[in-house]
């Protein structure tokens, strides 16, 4: 009679690996097997083909890096990096409003929100538990949707402004509903 074992309880961050005694290391083997012989060009190590990138190391020494990419196609940016440029691009246009009696509190409280969806996912990243998660997560949800807001307010009131605002708008919209599903998962 087969042993049962249980199965391990899902962690977010996890790779999901069997046990070690259930796995079978031939199977892992040959999936290994199958990449090299595959000649695509998509994993490429050392043979200075194309898609191998030598960097200058310390002392003159090489660092090779591998690119997983496909030839002509850009990985999309990291969640974490796209709301650190997200918030940068927040600060730059702050910059450009014009410092009024208005115009200072929708600053500082666009910079607030704008700025803080970076700092909340980090937070939410480096959380210890799925409940601690799911709240910096939906933290960063309102948070975008409070930028939304404040881009909107500084479209009314510097309409010259109004093209860049919406540009921001868009992707605090597109941020807010990457932060939804995952909130919602």
């Amino acid at each position: 009679m087969a042993m049962k074992y249980p199965k391990p309880k899902s962690n977010p961050k996890s790779e999901g690996r069997n046990p070690k005694e259930i796995r079978d290391p031939k199977s892992e083997t040959d999936a290994f097997a199958e990449v090299g012989k595959n000649s695509s060009g998509f994993w490429t190590w050392g043979d200075g083909t194309k898609g191998s990138v030598y960097l200058e190391g310390q002392k003159g020494t090489e660092i090779l890096l591998l690119r997983e990419e496909p030839e002509g196609r850009k990985p999309a940016p990291d969640l974490q990096e796209r709301t650190a440029v997200f918030g940068e691009a927040i600060i730059e246009f702050a910059k450009q409003i014009p410092r009024t009696p208005v115009n200072d509190r929708l600053i500082s409280q666009l910079t607030g929100a704008g700025t803080s969806v970076g700092a909340n996912y980090c937070e939410a990243d480096d959380s210890v538990s799925s409940k601690e998660f799911k709240q910096k997560i939906g933290t960063c949800r309102k948070e975008s949707k409070e930028t939304m807001f404040f881009l909107r307010m500084v479209a009314k009131s510097e309409p010259s402004l109004a093209p860049k605002a919406r540009q921001l708008w868009r992707e605090a919209k597109e941020l807010n509903l990457i932060f939804g599903s995952i909130w919602r998962k």
